[in-house]
């Protein structure tokens, strides 16, 4: 049995054995506390890990949770307050309304008081009685001839107006200009 040994009542299949392990393991003699402490550390340590990725689930959806409540309630809060600021607006639109409303009814009411008191014979009777004043009479008419001469004298430079052109334009005009 060159190649195959027997350990343990295994039978291995190489030439080079495994290194097995004992059968007993020697373990440190502990007092009665820190065998408490070990193995309450142990089992802590354990469901603490499966405590703590069960917590950080929950945590998390717990914290979305809050951070969309806090979401919706900042998105309602900014659709309120536009809403007032409208509602405001038109406020104040609705009342520069009434205002512009009224003053257009009292100037309608004092162009009618105007016409009204815009008479001619009444004004006449004004100027005579108030300011003194009399209807002209012909001694006081003077009469003035003009020659028939035009006044108004003709440009004497041209006025040459330049269209905008676009660049192809001013290019296809420089070219004509050549020849």
């Amino acid at each position: 049995m060159s190649g195959n040994r027997y350990y343990n009542n295994r039978y291995m299949y190489e030439t080079s054995p495994r290194k097995l392990k004992p059968d007993y393991i020697p373990h440190e003699k502990k007092s009665p506390i820190q065998k408490k402490k070990s193995t309450t550390l142990k089992t802590n340590n354990k469901t603490q890990k499966k405590y703590s990725k069960k917590n950080k689930k929950e945590l998390n959806k717990k914290v979305k949770c809050v951070l969309y409540l806090m979401l919706g309630f900042v998105i309602l809060f900014a659709i309120s307050y536009r809403n007032s600021q409208i509602n405001e607006s038109f406020s104040e639109l609705k009342e520069a309304q009434e205002q512009l409303a009224l003053i257009q009814k009292e100037n309608e009411q004092l162009e009618v008081s105007i016409e009204n008191s815009l008479n001619l014979n009444d004004l006449e009777q004004i100027a005579r009685e108030q300011l003194g004043m009399q209807k002209a009479t012909s001694s006081q008419t003077k009469y003035i001839s003009l020659p028939k001469k035009d006044y108004v004298e003709g440009a004497t430079e041209e006025i040459q107006i330049e269209e905008n052109e676009n660049f192809i334009q001013k290019i296809i005009n420089y070219i004509l200009n050549l020849f």
